[in-house]
């Protein structure tokens, strides 16, 4: 009796160990720098698990219906109220002020500065510069081997300026518009197209969010992206030969469009554009300023044109109307253009408003959340695991396949929030795979999510995986030409380049 009371009464004392360990705030680990970790705390499991809840109604996002930015908002927002409590718990009322504060300083570089690209993007689009490109393709009459070469020639080298996203839409209109009901050449085309865009976008700044991360981290330098045009190249032409093999060099009916003007300043915006651009490396480069900064004043010169515009269709209308009343001024029209009508009612904030904010609310949740599980230690295990125990190259190489299966902008933030020390070599191979990897699979980037909408019951998921294996290929290729023409980068120092 005697044995079984003190088996109890130890029973008991293991159970309550084990419940202050989970429960108890007091309990939380210390990091080799001195802070706190909550990896084995009973806050951090609920993280993780929110997290990860979060993250899979993201990628349910296309039979949900259900708009991914909802979800990691929701998850942003709990978790950092749970690691406001422990912190507080511990005396500490400063830490995750702070650290959430950093975060947000993030996103409002990240924001801003897609906000005006994508301002831009839309006053283009707007002024008819996609669609003069897009039917000039459509008209030529070339056959579908040339329209299958173009199409991805073009995706590769728009999307460093413009981004892979948009650029992959415009360019499958063309091959869906070529192609007809010609769907094997249509899928072949998509894929190629995805690809390309996504290789383009991996040796710009501005061809993708994770490399414009790198840039505006300050990790890599703007010309030093260029370093990897090559095997961005080598990872585009390598399945892009390969599945030519499946594409025939028949002449496909011939496509009459009307070729659209271009509106009026159509060509000065996209000089405005470039001129932003400039801006923003200049005031990186030079100024040792955010690069944000000259893409925001950049953004002020175009609604500045914008109010030149407005004024201009407004001067045009007044012409109009004193013509109707029989006082038309000599030398001016009779009527204006419907372009010109338009322009009277023209405003540069349609174009913001048009503005992808699903997808920047996204960047605000998923920035917070991966953000909070750094705070909690997370990342400081997931890099001591793939850093230290995989090595730099395998968990670079690993940091793309993963990109194939969740977006890589987490993946890529929690690389730069975690900051490995490896060498700068190392540093442009996970910029590279973290840009090229989700090609791997249609799910794998916005581009290939947007061209499956965009061809709905054509290219799908599947149509996308029975080239998974050349692309691939591509995929390995462009990491061995990175080692063998950027060896002397994997001996400098990360930051010494």
């Amino acid at each position: 009796m005697r044995h079984t009371i003190e088996n109890k009464k130890q029973a008991l004392l293991y159970l309550g160990t084990t419940l202050l360990t989970l429960l108890a705030p007091s309990m939380a680990a210390a990091s080799a720098d001195g802070t706190l970790s909550f990896t084995d705390h009973w806050a951090g499991y609920l993280s993780l698990i929110l997290f990860v809840l979060a993250y899979a109604l993201v990628i349910g996002e296309e039979s949900l219906h259900l708009r991914k930015s909802k979800p990691v908002i929701v998850a942003a927002g709990i978790i950092w109220a749970l690691i406001a409590i422990v912190f507080a718990q511990h005396g500490d009322t400063h830490t995750a002020e702070e650290a959430v504060k950093h975060n947000l300083l993030e996103f409002a570089e990240l924001f801003l500065f897609l906000l005006a690209a994508m301002t831009y993007i839309n006053t283009m689009e707007e002024r008819g510069v996609f669609d003069s490109l897009r039917i000039w393709l459509v008209s030529r009459g070339f056959s579908l081997r040339t329209i299958y070469w173009l199409t991805g020639l073009l995706a590769f080298f728009i999307s460093p300026v413009a981004d892979n996203l948009t650029t992959a839409l415009l360019m499958a209109t063309v091959a869906m518009a070529v192609g007809g009901n010609n769907s094997r050449f249509v899928v072949v085309a998509c894929i190629n197209i995805v690809v390309a865009a996504n290789a383009g976008g991996a040796f710009s700044p501005f061809g993708d969010i994770t490399t414009l991360m790198v840039w505006q981290k300050g990790v890599i330098a703007f010309h030093e992206f260029f370093d990897l045009f090559i095997p961005s190249v080598v990872n585009w032409l390598v399945p892009a030969i390969i599945m030519s093999l499946a594409v025939s060099n028949a002449q496909p009916e011939p496509i009459e469009e009307g070729e659209p003007p271009l509106k009026h300043g159509a060509m000065v915006v996209v000089g405005l554009f470039v001129l932003t651009i400039v801006m923003a490396v200049c005031a990186h480069n030079f100024l040792h300023l955010p690069p944000v900064l000259g893409m925001m004043t950049g953004l002020g010169f175009l609604k500045f044109y914008g109010y030149y515009l407005k004024r201009r269709g407004e001067a045009i209308e007044d012409r109009k109307h004193l013509g109707e009343q029989g006082m038309q001024i000599e030398g001016e029209p009779e009527a204006p253009t419907s372009h010109e009508k338009t322009d009277a009612h023209y405003n540069i904030f349609h174009a913001m408003e048009r503005a992808e904010w699903d997808t920047l609310m996204f960047f605000y949740g998923i920035i917070l959340c991966v953000g909070g599980l750094g705070t909690l230690g997370y990342l400081s295990l997931a890099s001591e695991l793939m850093y230290t125990d995989l090595g730099a190259t395998n968990a670079n190489i690993l940091v793309g396949l993963l990109s194939s299966i969740v977006d890589n902008i987490p993946v890529m933030f929690a690389v730069l929030s975690m900051y490995p020390e490896m060498s700068h070599g190392q540093w442009m191979l996970v910029t590279l795979t973290a840009g090229v990897g989700g090609s791997l699979l249609s799910i794998g980037s916005a581009a290939g999510v947007a061209v499956m909408g965009q061809a709905r019951g054509i290219y799908t998921f599947f149509a996308h995986l029975k080239w998974t294996w050349a692309i691939a290929l591509g995929y390995a290729a462009s990491i061995w030409v990175h080692f063998l023409i950027n060896e002397p980068l994997f001996k400098i120092p990360a930051g010494g380049g």
